[in-house]
C-alpha cells in the first residue's frame, strides 16, 4: 500500500483528493491501495452525502464565524474538524480483498486494524456502533465510506487535541444516533484520544504497512472536482 501524505491548501482541495484517489483507482486496469494522511489548518464542517444541511449544521453560525461546511462524496452524518485532528482515508481494492464487498466486513476489517493499531498506546479503546473508535464510551474517531465497482474508500477523523467546544457550537443534535450514545449531547459524547499526533500517524502507517509513497496522485482530476463540485454552492446545499 502506498502512502500520501498530503494536506492541500484549500479545504475544497482536500475533500476532492479523497474522492479523486477513489476514482484514479477506479480508472485503472490494476488494483491500487492507498493511505492518505491530512489535517486541516483551520476548523471545517463535513457533512455527508445525503445529510440535511440545515438539519445536521448551524449554518448562520458557522456563516457569522467564516468557517467552511462543504459536503463529501461519502455516506455518514456530519463531522467537525480542523487542527487537532488527524483525517486519514485508505482506499481498497476488491480484487485484493473480495470479502469487503460485505458491509458489516468492510467495518469490521478496518476498524479492526485501527482499534488493534491505537489499542497498543491506549487498551481501554474499543470499537462501537457501525464504524466508532471510543474511549470510555465517548468517540474520538467517526468514519464513512464509498464503494465503486472494484475499489472503495473508507475514511475518517481522529480527534487528539482538538477544540470540542467547536462541536456543540458548529452542530445540531443528529437526526440518528447509535444506541451506545444514549441520547447523549455532543459535550458529553465526544472526547481526545491521548495519543500525540506523530504516534498516531506512525500507527496508521503500521496498521496498513504502507511501502514506499504515492508521487503521481490524480492533481488533475482533483482540481477538476474542485472547480466543478466542491466550489459549486448546490452540490453543498443540494439536500
Amino acid at each position: 500500500m502506498q502512502l500520501l501524505d498530503l494536506t492541500l491548501p484549500s479545504p475544497e482541495e482536500n475533500l476532492a483528493l479523497d474522492e479523486a484517489l477513489l476514482s484514479a483507482a477506479e480508472s485503472g486496469d490494476q488494483p491500487v491501495e492507498v493511505l492518505r494522511v491530512w489535517e486541516p489548518v483551520d476548523p471545517l464542517v463535513v457533512i455527508g452525502r445525503a445529510s440535511r444541511l440545515h438539519e445536521e449544521v448551524n449554518v448562520e453560525v458557522c456563516q457569522q464565524r467564516r468557517i467552511p461546511f462543504l459536503r463529501r462524496a461519502s455516506g455518514g452524518a456530519s463531522v467537525v474538524t480542523g487542527c487537532g485532528c488527524l483525517m486519514y482515508a485508505v482506499v481498497l481494492s476488491y480484487q485484493l480483498h473480495p470479502e469487503l464487498a460485505a458491509l458489516d466486513v468492510c467495518h469490521q476489517y478496518v476498524m479492526g486494524r485501527l482499534q488493534k493499531s491505537l489499542a497498543r498506546e491506549v487498551p481501554e479503546i474499543d470499537f462501537q456502533g457501525t464504524c466508532d473508535l471510543t474511549l470510555d464510551g465517548r468517540k474520538f474517531s467517526g468514519n464513512s465510506l464509498r464503494c465503486k465497482r472494484t475499489h472503495l474508500i473508507y475514511h475518517g477523523t481522529l480527534l487528539y487535541d482538538f477544540d470540542l467546544t467547536l462541536i456543540p457550537e458548529l452542530l445540531r443534535t443528529p437526526p440518528r444516533m447509535p444506541d451506545y450514545r444514549q441520547q447523549r449531547p455532543h459535550e458529553s459524547f465526544v472526547t481526545n484520544v491521548p495519543i500525540p499526533r506523530d504516534i498516531i500517524r506512525q500507527r496508521l502507517l503500521e496498521a496498513w504497512e504502507t511501502s514506499g509513497e504515492m508521487v503521481d496522485w490524480p492533481r488533475d482530476l482533483t482540481a477538476q472536482l474542485v472547480a466543478e463540485k466542491y466550489t459549486n454552492p448546490e452540490w453543498t446545499s443540494m439536500r
